[in-house]
Parts: structure tokens; C-alpha cells; sequence
């Protein structure tokens, strides 16, 4: 948030390294469950519902490694190198910066002109689509494994 005191604020450091300190252990207990799923056992007992909703675990942690990488990105830049950024990276007839601002979501810093003009800098611009798109891909995956699984049970108690 940017306050009229401080209008060169980043990425809140306290939230940025929660996210960090809890996506990396995540993505690695998905990781390693995901390669679980791969064992002779399991790919026996492997159901359309469970492949389904596997796919939608692996889109979904693929969305959160882009995000801790963008993440990363502005961990380890100093104000200093933030502001050069802005600097660096300043539009054709932007006139002077009057502000910075982190946002998490999307994730981006952005810088702010004194036109009331802003424009992201550091975090590489493919991310946010990527992540909209692979959250959107593991939304329907996960659907269709819902769908999958209940047509399983219905199907399942007819026999019974």
C-alpha cells in the first residue's frame, strides 16, 4: 500500500518472504507426491478421476513455481536497483516518477508517473498470463476429475 508518506514502497518484505517460505516446501511435497504417482502400486489402482486430478495438482504447482520465481525476482533487488529499474525501463515521454508499489496479485512492481501513468518493471512479463491460463487449465482439470469420480460412484452404487 502506498502511503502519501512513502509513495516508493515495493513488495511488503514480511509477505514476500511468507510466500516464499511456504511455496518452496510446498511445491516440494507436491513434487515428490507427484512422483509417488508414478510407482508400480499406484499406477494400478490409477483411475481417469485420479489422472484427471493429478494433471489438475501439476498444472497448479507449475502456476505456483512461476509465482515464487517471480517472487524471487524482487527478493533480491535492493531499493537502489529498483528505482534504476524504473528509471531504465521509463516509457518514451513518460514525464518524472513520482511513486513505486508492489502488488502480489498480479504479482508485478510497478512504476507510477506523475501522469497518473504506470507501467510494470522486473518481473518478466510472461508470468501473470501463464499463471492465469495454467490456473484456468488446472480449474477444468479438476472439474473433470470431480465429474469423473462422481460419475464413478453413481455408476459404482447401481451395480450394488
Amino acid at each position: 500500500m502506498i502511503t502519501a508518506s512513502n509513495p516508493w514502497q515495493g513488495h511488503n518484505f514480511a509477505v514476500l518472504l511468507a510466500v516464499l517460505l511456504a511455496g518452496v516446501p510446498t511445491l516440494l511435497g507436491t513434487a515428490v507426491y507427484l512422483c509417488s504417482r508414478f510407482t508400480r502400486q499406484a499406477r494400478l489402482r490409477r483411475t481417469p478421476s485420479a489422472v484427471w486430478r493429478d494433471a489438475s495438482l501439476a498444472t497448479a504447482a507449475v502456476a505456483l513455481a512461476l509465482y515464487v520465481w517471480g517472487c524471487l525476482h524482487v527478493l533480491f533487488l535492493e531499493d537502489q536497483e529498483q528505482a534504476e529499474a524504473c528509471e531504465r525501463e521509463r516509457p518514451e515521454g513518460t514525464p518524472t516518477l513520482v511513486g513505486r508499489r508492489g502488488d502480489f496479485i498480479p504479482l508485478r512492481l510497478v512504476c507510477e508517473a506523475s501522469n497518473g501513468h504506470d507501467y510494470s518493471v522486473v518481473i518478466p512479463d510472461y508470468i501473470n498470463p501463464f499463471i492465469a491460463v495454467l490456473l484456468l487449465f488446472a480449474l477444468a482439470c479438476a472439474l473433470v476429475s470431480v465429474l469423473l469420480h462422481l460419475k464413478q460412484r453413481t455408476t459404482t452404487r447401481k451395480k450394488g
